[in-house]
């Protein structure tokens, strides 16, 4: 992919640091010892400044003042360990709020930050300063190309493969932004093999999820969070390389089944599922690599059942704005997992998804199954996305062929999507279907509905009165319509009285 393309900043991106967790704030901090050549009215002076309470010029001053300390001090050591963190720490609490933080934006800025974050023998310093990075690269989208431009994304991926979760998340943030910049990705691949690391941080959590041990490290959650939003990004923009990161499927599908992550929780979607879901969207789900992980012969079924018990209780949960955002997605998933499934595992999520002949007992897309919720939502306007994928899904599993289509969702779900796509609408399509005995019933080939199910409508028989003045209002309106040339049809009532098969009432007839 060409390294000049610019990419735009994710919707709804979300400033992360912005809790002081880590690092020192002074001298007598928990993690720092007391040195006794510290004079009190500095330690003093230091702990008020790294509140980081200052405000306008104040702050401007003291922010510069700390840039060009940790700058003179990669010249020639002048800071102390916990000095060091202290200021990193303070610069983070300024760097939250870029009015009058500008020194922490520039150049000299962010190559101080990435020289401490890269160079650092210290992982407490290192940290600190990628954190205030973190928040730079956020706050200021030009800051990312200035990262890239000082070929510290190589450094970046090589701290990537650090075996700890707090590397793990702050660095694969900062790759994640630099995405949205003039990153070369396809030589983040080739040269600093940052696909490998990825995909080796990825089985570090699908074998600690595995386990069933509980979580230790409140990093984990994050970090994979973290891990999956930069795999997303790296083969949504550089598709020729997505072949690189195939082996990312197993753990990803391992954390699926068997992570921590219940369908019963009140948005079954929730991060980092969502994130495990998206992930997936841009691989090749059907190399043969991998289809053992997507269909085990001990249980081929498992995946695409937890898919699709994911989308019956998220088909409960979310309302139209969040159905686009994050059941798209999963519809997407669950198509490709389809589309190179076995025998076996397709005929399962056909029948779990199609209307069934309980289905049929009324119009179809009605009912409260899975089934009915898939074809309410192939015609939603509120979802475009989601209606699209759906509508896809629904004709993938009638084998791509129109008339099957029909068959199985009826005229009035399959036409709009048929005319859109260039393919022809079947004239006719089978008039009965077969239930789970075999036993073919009548159906209504428009609604999709059995005929023995069907209701009549309860309103009144229309009088001969009655019918005589649609007749008129007919002809009238016909007429209208070709006179103005937007119809050339023959008036359907001058066709009647032509063809004799329309009868003048009698005055009687109109008096009653």
């Amino acid at each position: 992919m060409p390294a000049q393309i610019c990419r735009q900043r994710p919707h709804g991106l979300k400033r992360l640091f912005t809790s002081s967790s880590l690092g020192s704030l002074g001298p007598n901090s928990p993690s720092s010892p007391i040195h006794f050549f510290d004079r009190p009215s500095e330690y003093q002076k230091e702990m008020a400044q790294s509140m980081g309470t200052l405000t306008g010029p104040a702050k401007l001053a003291a922010v510069t003042e700390l840039i060009d300390k940790l700058n003179k001090d990669l010249e020639t050591v002048s800071l102390l360990p916990h000095q060091r963190d202290a200021a990193l720490e303070e610069l983070k609490i300024y760097g939250r709020d870029p009015r009058n933080a500008e020194p922490i934006f520039t150049k000299t800025g962010i190559e101080t930050l990435a020289r401490h974050a890269f160079n650092s023998p210290s992982s407490t310093t290192s940290r600190n300063a990628l954190r205030c990075l973190c928040n730079a690269l956020l706050l200021k989208a030009e800051t990312r190309q200035i990262f890239i431009d000082l070929k510290f994304e190589a450094k970046a991926c090589l701290k990537l493969k650090n075996d700890n979760r707090d590397d793990e998340f702050l660095v694969s943030r900062i790759l994640f932004l630099t995405t949205y910049a003039k990153a070369n990705l396809q030589d983040l691949i080739d040269q600093h093999h940052i696909a490998e690391s990825i995909i080796k941080n990825l089985e570090r959590h699908a074998k600690h999820a595995a386990s069933g041990a509980a979580p230790t490290d409140p990093m984990e959650a994050m970090a994979l969070i973290e891990t999956l939003k930069l795999l997303f990004n790296i083969t949504h923009y550089c598709r020729d390389k997505t072949s690189s990161f195939t082996q990312a499927i197993p753990p990803i599908v391992t954390l699926l089944c068997t992570g921590t992550y219940s369908n019963t929780r009140p948005k079954p979607l929730d991060a980092p599922v969502v994130n495990l879901i998206n992930a997936l969207l841009n691989l090749d789900l059907g190399s043969p690599d991998i289809h053992s992980s997507l269909y085990p012969a001990a249980e081929p079924r498992q995946f695409s059942d937890r898919l699709i018990d994911l989308l019956k209780s998220s088909s409960k949960a979310y309302n139209d704005e969040e159905l686009e955002n994050n059941v798209t997605a999963l519809i997407g998933v669950i198509r490709g997992i389809h589309e190179y499934a076995p025998g076996e595992v397709k005929t399962a999520i056909r029948v779990a998804l199609l209307p069934t002949a309980d289905d049929r007992k009324e119009v179809l897309g009605r009912g409260t199954t899975i089934a009915s919720w898939l074809l309410r939502n192939s015609t939603n306007p509120l979802t475009p996305q989601l209606r699209e994928a759906i509508s896809e899904l629904l004709f993938d599993m009638s084998d791509k062929d129109a008339t099957t289509f029909v068959d199985n969702v009826g005229f009035g779900f399959a036409s709009g999507f048929l005319y859109n796509r260039g393919l022809p609408v079947p004239n006719s399509a089978q008039e009965a279907f077969a239930d789970a005995e075999g036993e073919a019933q009548p159906v209504n080939p428009v609604t999709g509905q059995f005929l023995n199910s069907e209701q009549a409508p309860n309103v009144p028989e229309m009088t001969d009165a009655e019918k005589e003045r649609e007749a008129e209002r007919l002809y009238v309106l016909f007429e209208r319509l070709r006179a103005n040339g937007i119809i050339s049809a023959e008036n359907p009532v001058r066709v009647a009285q032509q063809s004799g098969r329309f009868e003048e009432l009698s005055d009687d007839d109109e008096l009653d």
